[in-house]
Parts: structure tokens; sequence; C-alpha cells
């Protein structure tokens, strides 16, 4: 009779690391789908979108099948990175103007940088291209900013663009990237939200 019950238990605990394996997998596979489609998401129709680091291919693209008038880089003015410099010409050659917002996705920002960040959201011309690496981390902090304080959007709402469904998978004291949700829980106290 134990040893029946023992291998049922064996059979259980087989069976959820099969489980756990497959889901692991679907989330790796969902997470590469996301960068190799650019992580191209609306905020708001015609007006704010978000993506990973567009190629000039994709500049052009957004450029013509949205109107992009201005996109915002989050990674920072990097002359001697081949992106970067792809990125300039890109912009330049579609009229798009380019604005350098230097973010780290492990470092929370302050104040400061907020109301900077804050007038660039509200007075780019639009419609605006948010992005920085990846589309996930500071991107996905960036648009809950803007859908919340910009667009209005309620908070629930907007803090779905801080989530796994754009990328953003961050654990406290085991990835440099929650540093990205610390930052929303305190700019939610200085905006006077209520969560």
């Amino acid at each position: 009779m134990a040893s029946a019950g023992f291998l049922t238990a064996k059979r259980l605990l087989k069976r959820l690391v099969v489980v756990t394996g497959a889901l692991g997998a679907a989330l790796a596979l969902y997470l590469v789908g996301l960068q190799w489609t650019g992580n191209f998401h609306t905020l708001v129709a015609g007006e704010v979108y978000r993506s990973a680091q567009p190629s000039p291919e994709a500049i052009a693209a957004y450029s013509k099948g949205y109107g992009i008038r201005t996109i915002l880089n989050l990674r920072g003015e990097k002359p001697n990175e081949r992106w970067y410099r792809d990125e300039v010409a890109a912009a330049e050659r579609n009229g798009i103007r380019l604005i350098n917002f230097p973010m780290s996705a492990s470092a929370e920002i302050d104040a400061k940088e907020t109301d900077a960040l804050m007038a660039i959201l509200r007075d780019a011309p639009k419609p605006l291209l948010i992005h920085c690496k990846a589309g996930a981390d500071r991107t996905g902090l960036v648009s809950t900013i803007y859908l919340q304080q910009i667009a209005g959007v309620d908070e629930e709402t907007a803090e779905w663009q801080l989530s796994p469904l754009y990328g953003h998978v961050a654990l406290p004291y085991l990835s440099g990237t929650f540093a990205m949700d610390e930052t929303w829980e305190a700019l939610e106290k200085s905006f006077g939200l209520n969560s």
C-alpha cells in the first residue's frame, strides 16, 4: 500500500516537472516572439506607440504606417554604437525628431528626471514612438507613466504596460529590472494614486 502511494507521489512530481517545464518553454517562446516582432504596440492610436530598438527599416515603416514624428530613445545618446548611428540616420531620412533620454533598466529615476520625462511626453510632437533595447522595462515604465498621467487612463489598466505581457519580467532581489517597478511604486505616491 505504501509503495502504491509512493508511486503516485512520484508520478505526480514527474507531471509537475513536465508541466512547469512546458510553461517555462511557452513563456520563453512568447518572449522571443516579442523580440522577433519588435515588441511594437499601440498605447494610444495616432498618438503614442512603444517598441524595442527599431531597425532603420522599422523606423521607415513606422513613419509611413503610423506617421511617427518623434522617437523617444530611452537608451540615451551613444554615438560610438552602430545601432545609435543607424537610428539617427533613419530618423533624419524620415523627417523624425529624435529625443534621447538616458535611463537604466536597473536604476530608479528620481523626481527631477520624472519631471523632465513628463515634459517630453506632454510636449513632443505626436505621433510618438517610445523605445529602449527590448521594449519591456524602461519602455514599460514610461508607457505606464504616459497612459496614467498624460492620457488619463486608470492606474490598473496603465500598469499592464509594465508586465510580462510586454516582456517585463522582474522579481524582487533577483532582477535588476525590478527598479522599474520600484520607480512606479514611488511615483504612484508622488502622483497621489491610491495603490
